[in-house]
């Protein structure tokens, strides 16, 4: 991936990892905005979209999404996002449908279309597998530390984060799998694998950097 010119970094990570907050440093750190499932679940909800909307919000001359980075405070590399996140963990146990996966795809196109940007999550690997300035980044930790992360997190117990965990895991992997025939789990999906092992969400922010530099 080449940054001098206008590009996109997909973070898939595991619960736990730190992944979101990497994301968001790395972001901060690029001088480019940060994109995640709150996000664009509030794009999708402001604007009512299907995928009818987005062909037709696709012949409008003014971009659509300018709007939403005024009111969520956006253009200084970092989208704020607190007010529309879901608490740490707490995924949606709703049915992604064919048709809000494709809205989401589409989305996330639109906006790499027009800015460079780090996006955390919704198979950005594979929504972007083609795109000619990519990078594809996972991010796994070891199982201790992400249950003392959702602890800390959540305030919950060991047992409840654990419990937290196998749960979100499933769910991401059952969605990976049935948008992408594939894996999240798959090496060959990414660019860059990390083991959060010993590592803050800084240096691995710094890791990524560093791998761009070479």
């Amino acid at each position: 991936m080449n940054k001098k010119e206008q590009f996109v970094i997909t973070i898939n990570r595991e619960l736990g990892s730190g992944g979101r907050t990497v994301g968001e440093i790395l972001a901060r750190k690029l001088g480019v905005n940060f994109y995640d499932k709150a996000l664009i679940m509030a794009l999708e909800e402001k604007y009512n979209l299907t995928a009818e909307e987005i062909e037709k919000l696709k012949g409008r001359k003014t971009r659509w999404w300018e709007d939403f980075k005024r009111i969520a405070h956006v253009g200084t590399g970092f989208v704020d996002s607190s007010s529309c996140l879901a608490q740490f963990g707490k995924e949606p146990d709703v049915l992604t449908t064919e048709n809000v996966f494709k809205v989401e795809s589409e989305i996330l196109q639109e906006i790499a279309e027009e800015e460079s940007c780090v996006i955390a999550g919704r198979c950005g690997f594979f929504v972007f597998r083609n795109h000619p300035n990519h990078l594809s980044v996972l991010i796994q930790a070891p199982m201790e530390k992400r249950v003392a992360r959702v602890v800390a997190k959540q305030n919950v117990s060991e047992a409840e984060a654990r419990e937290i965990i196998s749960k979100v895991d499933t769910m991401r992997e059952n969605y990976v799998k049935r948008f992408t025939g594939t894996t999240r789990y798959d090496s060959r999906n990414y660019d860059l694998v990390i083991n959060a092992a010993g590592k803050s969400e800084e240096k691995i922010a710094d890791q990524i950097l560093a791998y761009l530099e070479m």
